[in-house]
């Protein structure tokens, strides 16, 4: 078995996502493809087709508070066709601004001329290491970039898949199992079809598998998955309007918590801040960090301002109008813009502009 040398080795490296479970990949090639091209890649389930997303160089660099270069994780800029930038075998050009393209040192990466059995221990170590980091040597070589032949047997798979569906669902009923049939998918590269399906507990599927057997004539994989996965797997439109994060965006999203709605001052009913899977929006977790950010520089709720003569209680704060309301002891309520307070540090407390109480006192 060839191998490259382990301690380092030079390549671009890349987010590669699964059409099939939308789920992301780093990988590495030597070779320069742009956001849109069809590749032949590993993923956990074997070597099957993927597209490029984009450039994975800056995939470990962390967010810096303060940081005015960050886009949302879901705006891929406008489509921008490129002259030198080939299409994906007929598909679109591009799916955003081109990244920077540069080789980047790796550690660890394994060869590309390998046997199936050392590619599936590969692919089970990549996928049992937390985040996927670079350094640690769990990026997978592209196979290359797929060719005519590959995208239509590609898409074949996917008229074979509504029919592998239809007939599942009739074998689960016959057998009886309380489970839910979500996606069938057809692996491009060696004969195998994976089955994915959610249940409320664990199944006893092993008659259901020697009947598909029996009809496929391959190699049958049940996965059983979560209300999460199964909105990654199926997408759709969220409240905003955009398609869901988990199958647009990236299928490796933060926990989310209820803290999260607190501290942006949502309303706390289930219904309001609940995805079509039933569990909190993955977006909460966006915007988390911004609002921990932005709400050191405004007093906390509960903080008293002497406004006059007249201790004021902190209600409410407010950081995208940008203004602080508070109540005083007969119940009449001021707003304070956020640029009339600040923190005294000879006092030690937080205090509102004489420029603001001589307007308060006067109005």
């Amino acid at each position: 078995m060839e191998k490259r040398d382990n301690k380092s080795a030079k390549a671009y490296i890349y987010l590669v996502k699964t059409p099939s479970s939308n789920e992301m990949t780093v990988c590495a090639s030597e070779s320069v493809f742009y956001p849109g091209t069809y590749v032949i890649a590993p993923t956990r389930y074997g070597l099957d087709m993927g597209i490029v997303v984009g450039s994975a160089n800056d995939i470990e660099s962390s967010y810096q508070a303060g940081c005015p270069c960050v886009r949302g994780a879901c705006h891929f800029g406008p489509v921008k066709p490129v002259e030198d930038a080939p299409a994906a075998c007929g598909e679109p050009e591009t799916l955003g601004d081109l990244p920077t393209f540069e080789m980047k040192e790796v550690k660890g990466i394994p060869s590309e001329k390998q046997t199936a059995d050392d590619e599936s221990s590969c692919w089970d170590k990549m996928y049992k290491a937390p985040g996927m980091s670079i350094v640690d040597g769990d990026v997978m070589w592209i196979k290359g970039r797929a060719t005519p032949d590959d995208i239509r047997r590609f898409k074949e798979n996917k008229d074979k898949e509504k029919e592998a569906i239809s007939l599942c669902r009739e074998k689960i009923s016959r057998h009886g199992l309380e489970m839910k049939l979500v996606a069938a998918h057809f692996l491009l590269c060696e004969p195998k079809v994976l089955f994915f399906f959610t249940a409320d507990d664990r199944v006893d599927f092993r008659e259901l598998v020697k009947d598909l057997v029996s009809v496929f004539r391959m190699r049958i994989e049940l996965r059983q998955i979560g209300v999460r996965d199964e909105s990654r797997v199926l997408g759709g439109l969220a409240i905003c309007g955009r398609d869901f994060c988990c199958h647009a965006v990236s299928d490796k999203l933060d926990p989310v918590t209820i803290k999260m709605a607190k501290e942006q001052n949502l309303s706390l009913n289930s219904m309001k801040i609940s995805g079509p899977c039933g569990r909190l929006l993955c977006c909460l977790s966006y915007e988390y960090d911004f609002y921990c950010e932005e709400k050191r520089a405004y007093p906390a709720e509960g903080t008293r301002l002497k406004i006059g003569d007249e201790l004021f209680r902190v209600e409410e704060v407010n950081i995208l109008s940008k203004k602080v309301t508070a109540t005083g002891s007969e119940g009449n309520t001021v707003s304070v813009p956020r640029e009339q307070i600040f923190w005294s540090d000879r006092n030690n407390r937080w205090e509102v502009s004489r420029e603001f109480q001589q307007d308060f006192i006067d109005g």
